[in-house]
C-alpha cells in the first residue's frame, strides 16, 4: 500500500492533481522497466519484493481514489493497525488471486480497489502480490515490449525526457518523504498508545535505536510507534548530592528539567545533613507544582566497618585466600552489614559517588522504577522520553546506560593503565534506568557486594567509584544491562569521543559534564554545551512555577494557600503591593557557599549578621577585613546576579579564604525591597548563641569580635535578658583613615571628619544613645527605649525576629527594638564599641518614600497595624507605645 502512496505522489507532480496526503512516504516507485520496492531511508532491498512498475495515469487515477479513502478513514481516528486488518479480511481472495492469471487478475484488482473505495484501506503482501501478478502478465508481450507502459511512457524521445524529469521529481519527494516519516512517527506512536495495542513496541524500539524497520517484514505501516508516558504519569528521579558545591549543581539540573517537563516528577534525594537542609528550603520556598520530593541520610548508607579502607568482610576473604587452614579472628556474632564506605575509592566523588549502588535498599521497597542522575547533568528534552525507554526492557534486562564514550576501560590511555573489567568500552553511569523491583529479586545487593571484593582483591581501589562496579558486574552478566542511545548521555570529559555522538544525532538529549575541570574541560565544542548549561544555569527560577493542567495538586499545599492569601486581598486597597510583597514566599537557597561549622562553639560566641542586594558587593571584603567572626549574610539576588557573586567571591583572595561566612540567596521577586526578610534569614541560621545584628554599609571597629565575646562574658548575657547596643557614627568621605580606637574616633568627631549616625536626617533614630555620656563613659550604661529608636545590637539568637510587613524603607529596625523593649530587654551601651557607616548612593526604596506621599501613607497604615498587634500580644504593657506614637 506504501508504494501506491508514493505512486499517487508521484502522480500529483506529474500531473498537477491532488493526491490524497497518506499518513507515512515510505517507499518510493522509480520510473524505470522494473523498479523493486525499497526502502526510503536504508535504500534496501527487502527479502523477496515484488516488483511494482510505475503506472501510467488512468491506473494512478483509480489507486490514488482508495488511497484517498484511505487516508480519509485514517484521519477519522482509527487505528492504522484496525485499518490494515479490515482490510486483509475482505479483500485478501480476490487479491491474492491476482497473482495467477492476466487480465482476470487485473480486473480483480480493480473490483478490490473499489471496494477499498467503500471505506476499506489497509497494507498487505497480498494486495501488492496480487498487483504485481497482473502487471507482470499484463505489460509484456512475446517480444518483451511493455503493455500498460506503453500509452504513457513511449519509445519517443519526449517521453524519455518525460520520464528523466519524473524520476528527478520522485527523487526530491524521497527526501521528503524521508522527513515526514519523522515527523509523523511520533503521531502515530500516540494514537498505538491510545488504542491500547502493544505489539509494535519494539518495532519502535528499533527505531528509535538507529535501526530502519524492514519494509516487507510487517503488514503494519512503517511509521514505527513510539513509547508514550501517560499524561499525569509520576516520574521518579534519584540524586546522590552532598555538599555545598553538590547543592547548587542539583539546581541547574532540576531547572533543565522542569523547563522541559510535562509530568509531575518525583525527586528522592540522598544526601548529607548539609544538603538536605539546604535543598528542603530551597524546595519548599520554590514551591514548584507537582513536585514531590523526599530525602533520605547518606550517613546510614554509607556507615560501614571501623577499618576506614577496607572491610571486615573484605579482610575475611583476604585472609581465607591467603591462609585457608586459619580462622579469621573477628567477632562471633554476625558481622554488621557495611554498605559502601569499606570501598577504597580515588574518585574526586569522594564516598558519595559509591551511593547510587545501594538504591535498592535505600529507596521505598515499593518504588519499581527510578532515573538516577548525577548532579553535573543537563536536560535539553523532556524527562518523560527517557522514561517511555523502560517499556523498551526486555524481562532480563534491569539497567540502563550509555556506552562510556572515552578509551578509560580500554586500558590504553597510558603505560600501565589498569581499569577495572568492562564489556566492550564500558558504561557511563552518569545517566542510569534502574528496575528496582527486578533489581532486587535477582539479589543486586549481594550480586555487587560479591563482584566489588573479588575485584578489589587485585585493583585495590575504584578509580571511577560506583562505575567501576556497575561495569564489572555488567562484565560478568552483559544480559543485564540494555544500552541507550548515546544522546542520552553525551560526555564532555578532556578525553571524550562524544563527538562521534553528536556529529551524527542532531537532537541533543542529555549533556554531562563528567570532568573534574567542568565548563573549563578541553572540546573544540563546548562553547555550544556551555552556553546551554549557562542557560538553565541563570534562567530565573521563579518562571518554572508553571501548573500542569489538567493533573492534580494537592489541596493543601502552601502554594495553594499562598494563592487564597493573595485572592482575598483588596485589589482596590493603596497599600495592596505592600500587602502582596508581605505574603509572597521567595525562593532561598541557604548556604550558597562552602561554610564550616565550628565544632565546638564558644558560648559566647557572636555572628555578624546583615543583608545586602548586589549594589553593595563592594562592602564585603571590607566587613572581612574588620570582623574575623562568623557573618551570616542574605543576599537578595537574581539567578543571574547570583552567579555574577559566585564569581565575585570565589575570585577574591579575602572572601576565598574564609569558610565561616554562610551567604544565603533569597531570590527577586516582587517590586519591594523585603528587608526584614532577608535580616530574619540571616538571624535564623547564624550558629552562635548571640548575633551581631547590623547593615552592610556599617565598617565595625577592628576587634569588636573579641570585644563583644568579652563584653558577653563579663555581663554574664546568658542569665539575663540584654541587648547590648554599638554606638553608630558616619563618614561623608569614601575613602576613610578609619580609626583604631575611641580616642582616635573622639578626635575624628571633634575635627568633623566623622559625625554621630544621621544626626542631621534623622537625630531621633540614635539619640537615645546618649552620645555625650559614651564620650566619657567607661562602664555599659542603661537607656530607656523612646520612640522611633533604632540602634544596633546584640542579643540572643533566639531574639524575636524583625516583623516583614515592613518592606523597602521606613520602620524595619524601630519595630524590631521597640518589640525588644516589649518583652522587657534590657538596653546597655557599650562604652568602648563602634561602627562607622560609609557613604552609598541613596536607594531606589528610600526615593520612593521621599517622592511618593502613598508610600508614606501605606507606612503610616503598617505602623498602625504593627501598633495593634503589639498591643493584642503584650496588653497593657503595650499601651505605652501608641500613647508614644500619638504624642509626636
Amino acid at each position: 500500500m506504501l508504494s501506491l502512496l508514493s505512486a499517487c505522489r508521484s502522480h500529483e507532480l506529474v500531473t498537477g492533481e491532488a493526491s490524497p496526503q497518506p499518513t507515512c512516504y515510505h517507499q518510493i516507485c522509480s520510473t524505470g522497466a522494473s523498479c523493486p520496492v525499497t526502502s526510503a531511508s536504508s535504500k534496501e532491498t527487502p527479502s523477496p519484493g515484488i516488483p511494482v512498475q510505475c503506472m501510467c495515469q488512468s491506473m494512478q487515477t483509480i489507486l490514488c481514489s482508495s488511497i484517498r479513502a484511505w487516508s480519509t478513514l485514517l484521519n477519522s481516528g482509527r487505528s492504522h493497525v484496525h485499518l490494515a486488518e479490515s482490510l486483509d479480511s475482505r479483500l485478501n481472495d480476490e487479491w491474492s488471486e491476482g497473482r495467477r492469471g492476466g487480465r482476470a487478475g487485473a480486473a480483480r484488482a480493480r473490483r478490490g480497489k473499489e471496494a477499498g473505495l467503500k471505506g476499506r484501506s489497509g497494507t498487505s503482501p497480498s494486495l501488492r502480490a496480487g498487483l504485481g501478478a497482473a502487471w507482470d502478465d499484463e505489460r509484456r508481450k512475446p517480444d518483451g515490449r511493455s503493455l500498460l507502459l506503453s500509452p504513457c511512457f513511449g519509445d519517443q524521445p519526449s517521453q524519455d525526457l518525460e520520464r528523466e524529469a519524473l524520476a528527478s521529481q520522485v527523487r526530491k519527494v524521497e527526501e521528503e518523504n524521508l522527513q515526514l516519516r519523522l515527523r509523523l512517527s511520533q503521531a502515530q506512536g500516540q494514537a498505538g498508545a491510545v488504542d491500547g495495542r502493544d505489539g509494535s513496541q519494539q518495532w519502535a524500539a528499533s527505531f528509535e535505536d538507529g535501526d530502519t524497520p524492514g519494509d516487507d517484514r510487517s503488514n503494519r505501516t512503517g511509521c514505527p510507534k513510539q513509547q508514550t508516558v501517560q499524561k499525569c504519569e509520576l516520574l521518579h528521579v534519584a540524586i546522590v548530592c552532598a555538599g555545598h558545591n553538590a547543592s547548587r549543581d542539583v539546581v541547574t539540573l532540576v531547572k533543565s528539567i522542569l523547563f522541559h517537563r510535562k509530568n509531575p516528577l518525583h525527586f528522592h534525594l540522598i544526601t548529607d545533613s548539609v544538603a538536605q537542609q539546604i535543598l528542603q528550603t530551597l524546595f519548599q520556598s520554590w514551591m514548584v507544582p507537582s513536585i514531590h520530593v523526599s530525602f533520605y541520610n547518606a550517613d546510614d548508607l554509607k556507615a560501614g566497618a571501623p577499618d576506614p579502607f577496607l572491610p571486615q568482610l573484605f579482610l575475611s576473604h583476604l585472609s581465607q585466600l591467603l591462609f585457608p587452614d586459619s580462622v579469621f579472628q573477628g567477632s562471633e556474632q554476625p558481622l554488621r552489614e557495611a554498605e559502601v564506605s569499606w570501598i577504597p575509592n580515588k574518585h574526586y566523588s569522594g564516598i558519595y559517588g559509591l551511593m547510587k549502588l545501594t538504591l535498592t535498599k535505600a529507596l521505598p521497597s515499593n518504588l519499581s522504577k527510578v532515573i538516577v542522575l548525577d548532579t553535573d547533568i543537563t536536560f535539553a528534552t523532556d524527562i518523560a522520553e527517557l522514561w517511555a525507554v523502560f517499556g523498551k526492557f526486555s524481562d532480563k534486562q534491569v539497567i540502563g546506560l550509555v556506552e562510556n564514550q572515552s578509551d578509560w576501560y580500554l586500558g590504553n590511555l597510558w603505560k600501565n593503565h589498569r581499569p577495572w573489567p568492562a564489556l566492550g568500552r564500558g558504561f557511563n553511569t552518569g545517566v542510569i534506568l534502574l528496575l528496582l523491583e527486578r533489581l532486587r529479586q535477582i539479589g543486586w545487593e549481594q550480586m555487587w557486594r560479591l563482584t566489588a571484593e573479588r575485584e578489589l582483591m587485585s585493583m585495590l581501589s575504584t578509580s571511577l567509584a560506583d562505575q567501576d562496579i556497575f561495569n564489572a558486574v555488567i562484565k560478568q552478566s552483559p544480559v543485564l544491562v540494555y544500552k541507550l542511545p548515546c544522546f542520552w548521555n553525551v560526555q564532555l570529559s578532556d578525553h571524550t569521543l562524544s563527538e562521534q555522538c553528536y556529529s551524527e544525532v542532531s537532537d541533543l538529549k542529555v549533556i554531562h559534564w563528567n570532568s573534574p575541570k567542568k565548563l573549563r574541560v578541553k572540546n573544540k565544542h563546548v562553547e555550544f554545551f556551555r552556553n546551554l548549561y549557562l542557560t538553565f544555569l541563570e534562567y530565573d527560577g521563579n518562571l518554572l512555577r508553571r501548573e500542569l493542567f489538567g493533573c492534580a495538586n494537592l489541596p493543601s499545599s502552601p502554594r495553594n494557600q499562598l494563592q487564597e492569601a493573595l485572592e482575598d486581598l483588596d485589589e482596590d486597597d493603596p497599600c495592596y503591593d505592600f500587602r502582596r510583597q508581605h505574603l509572597m514566599l521567595h525562593r532561598i537557597h541557604l548556604f550558597f557557599l562552602q561554610y564550616e561549622v565550628l565544632a565546638s562553639p564558644d558560648p559566647a560566641d557572636v555572628t555578624l549578621v546583615a543583608q545586602l542586594s548586589m549594589d553593595r558587593l563592594q562592602m564585603l571584603e571590607a566587613i572581612c577585613k574588620h570582623w574575623a567572626g562568623p557573618i551570616s549574610l542574605a543576599l537578595y539576588m537574581s539567578d543571574a546576579e547570583a552567579q555574577q557573586f559566585l564569581r565575585y567571591a570565589q575570585g577574591s583572595e579575602v572572601l576565598s579564604s574564609r569558610r565561616n561566612v554562610a551567604y544565603h540567596i533569597v531570590y527577586k521577586e516582587g517590586q519591594f525591597y523585603p528587608v526584614n526578610l532577608l535580616r530574619n534569614v540571616a538571624l535564623t541560621n547564624a550558629e552562635t548563641p548571640y548575633v551581631f545584628l547590623t547593615d552592610i554599609d556599617f565598617l565595625p571597629m577592628y576587634g569588636l569580635y573579641d570585644y563583644l565575646r568579652n563584653s558577653i562574658r563579663q555581663l554574664e548575657l546568658p542569665q539575663r535578658k540584654a541587648a547590648l547596643i554599638v554606638p553608630a557614627f558616619e563618614t561623608l568621605r569614601y575613602r576613610l583613615a578609619f580609626p583604631k580606637s575611641k580616642a582616635e574616633l573622639l578626635s575624628m568627631l571633634d575635627m568633623g571628619s566623622l559625625y554621630t549616625f544621621r544626626y542631621h536626617v534623622w537625630p531621633k533614630g540614635h539619640a537615645p544613645t546618649d552620645y555625650a555620656k559614651w564620650r566619657t563613659a567607661t562602664v555599659p550604661y542603661r537607656v530607656e527605649w523612646q520612640p522611633d529608636f533604632e540602634p544596633y545590637v546584640v542579643v540572643r539568637r533566639d531574639c524575636p525576629q524583625y516583623d516583614q510587613r515592613f518592606v523597602g524603607f521606613g520602620w524595619n529596625k524601630v519595630s524590631h527594638i521597640m518589640e525588644l523593649d516589649a518583652q522587657e530587654y534590657e538596653l546597655l551601651v557599650l562604652p568602648n564599641a563602634f561602627m562607622i557607616h560609609m557613604p552609598h548612593a541613596p536607594s531606589f526604596d528610600i526615593s520612593k518614600f521621599r517622592l511618593s506621599a502613598g508610600y508614606r501613607d501605606c507606612l503610616q497604615t503598617l505602623r498602625e497595624e504593627f501598633h495593634q498587634d503589639l498591643s493584642r500580644r503584650y496588653g497593657a504593657a503595650a499601651l505605652k507605645y501608641l500613647t508614644a506614637e500619638r504624642s509626636l
